[in-house]
């Protein structure tokens, strides 16, 4: 395995020899420690040895991607005013929100309380409890808008009893597409060209954010989705979903649909297996995200053009998933240890053909709330 040629695996850091002679403050140093994560090679077994793709790992960010939309979501309500010193930051999150919330609340002095669901990890709201946030669990799915609409539904009603509340509203805010500006710049900076960008799709802002500045920097570069299966964002049905993440049961208005070439679903399975295969082969490793996208820029990696150079984004680490993903007796209970996904995805002509249960694909995307009539985006084409 190898570094990027622009970078390497360790993280840029302010040292002491480099420090100005005032030492800053404290709250100052904790945003300081978001972004400037490492790029990674990855190839075998995932692709032939000159061949692969480059991995962004957010995980080295201190609680993952979403440190960098929490921390400029705050940044920018207090610039306008939407968010008073002091009053409290209500969000619902399934986790990696929340740790980026609770942190933007430590660095600006802002109290913060969560909505989650029983499908958090215990681990993690114990973690999001000791970073100081208040953790509110929902104990009853929405009938149709599932845990995230009974979320959601929370969220409003504790505004209601904080006048001087404000709720980031990740999955319409524009600023949680701005934020990854940063990211983008970081990945030009490291990489050089980039002909295909992969990324999960949960409220989707990073794919937003990123494809947004690097289709400045390159105007061919290709978009492909990743999504689980179960997720509505793309025109499934909704189901219950094991993976967290990625994947919803609403449709986030940040989803910027005419910018995907083509979409991929994965199952909780063959994420699994992608992420141990990670861990045991290249050390740098996440959760379900981070398993359902290597698993599809390996396949793109095999099958383009030699040459093709193709950025991943892997959104977290793998600490909060030992409980799940790397806990065999809880992925023998969900039948999630059946080997290795098959090499080629399963292929559907349109997102609503049929229910998709496995690795499968789509090269066309459309936005399943666009009036009918519209264009749907196809494979090759800018969107």
């Amino acid at each position: 395995m190898t570094t990027s040629p622009h970078t390497s695996t360790s993280r840029p850091r302010t040292t002491t020899h480099t420090l100005p002679a005032a030492k800053p403050a404290a709250r100052t140093a904790l945003s300081g420690l978001v972004g400037n994560t490492p790029v990674l090679r990855v190839n075998e077994p995932f692709a032939p040895g000159d061949r692969g793709f480059w991995a962004k790992l957010e995980g080295f960010n201190p609680g993952g991607i979403k440190d960098r939309p929490a921390l400029h979501m705050v940044e920018r309500a207090r610039s306008r005013g939407d968010l008073r010193p002091g009053g409290r930051i209500i969000e619902s999150t399934s986790g990696t929100l929340g740790l980026g919330l609770a942190l933007a609340g430590m660095v600006y002095g802002h109290p913060v309380t969560l909505v989650t669901d029983p499908g958090l990890e215990q681990s993690m709201t114990r973690l999001l409890t000791a970073y100081g946030a208040q953790v509110n669990t929902v104990s009853e799915p929405h009938p149709t808008g599932g845990w995230q609409q009974a979320r959601r539904d929370r969220v409003q009603r504790l505004m209601e009893q904080h006048p001087d509340s404000w709720c980031p509203d990740q999955y319409n805010n524009p600023d949680n597409t701005t934020a990854y500006t940063p990211l983008a710049l970081e990945l030009a900076a490291e990489i050089g060209h980039i002909d295909v960008l992969v990324c999960s799709v949960g409220t989707g802002g990073h794919s937003a954010g990123v494809s947004r500045v690097l289709r400045q920097i390159y105007p061919e570069l290709r978009l492909v989705g990743v999504d689980t299966v179960g997720s509505t964002i793309f025109g499934q049905e909704a189901r219950p979903r094991l993976m967290r993440g990625l994947g919803s049961s609403i449709y986030p208005r940040n989803v910027a649909y005419d910018r995907f070439s083509e979409v991929h679903w994965v199952a909780p399975a063959e994420a699994v297996w992608t992420c141990r295969t990670l861990a045991s082969s290249h050390y740098a490793t996440g959760g379900w995200s981070v398993g359902a996208v290597a698993q599809v820029a390996g396949w793109l990696a095999r099958t383009l053009p030699a040459d093709a150079r193709i950025a991943a984004v892997f959104p977290d680490g793998p600490q909060r998933y030992l409980g799940t993903v790397y806990d065999d007796d809880y992925c023998a209970a969900h039948g999630l240890l059946d080997g290795p996904p098959a090499a080629e995805p399963e292929v559907v002509g349109r997102v609503d053909e049929r229910q998709v249960t496995r690795w499968t694909r789509c090269a066309v995307v459309v936005d399943p709330l666009a009036p009918a009539g519209s264009d749907p985006v196809e494979e090759g084409g800018q969107g």
